[in-house]
């Protein structure tokens, strides 16, 4: 199956930048969909940033010209860089991602890949 690690979560003061990537990892897979969400306290999982099925890019309004999410050639790690950061940014930041994988010789599809969350606090 399929694995998705992140890093880069951390404390910045507002008006900061940070920059998150994920790696998906495993064997005999392709990535259909990769992108973030975030949930902060008390709220719902909503999404940031994404990469299509069709590979463009979907942003959050709250995000929109603040984020910019981008891949490596091979597309199994997505990077997002935030800048301008707000306290309302504050929330666990998860990877997510459809994937398409061959389990002995049945090809699964998994729409719903997720990470551990890494959590983004911007506080001063």
């Amino acid at each position: 199956q399929v694995q998705l690690v992140e890093s880069g979560g951390g404390l910045v003061q507002p008006g900061g930048s940070l920059r998150l990537s994920c790696t998906a990892s495993g064997t005999r897979f392709t990535v259909n969909a990769m992108g973030w969400f975030r949930q902060g306290p008390g709220t719902e999982r909503l999404l940031v940033a994404t990469f299509t099925t069709g590979g463009t890019t979907v942003y959050a309004d709250s995000v929109e010209g603040r984020a910019t999410i981008s891949r490596d050639n091979a597309g199994n790690t997505v990077y997002l860089q935030m800048n301008s950061l707000k306290p309302e940014d504050t929330a666990v930041y998860y990877c997510h991602a459809d994937v398409t994988y061959y389990d002995g010789s049945a090809r699964v599809r998994e729409y719903n890949y997720w990470g551990q969350g890494t959590q983004v606090t911007v506080s001063s």
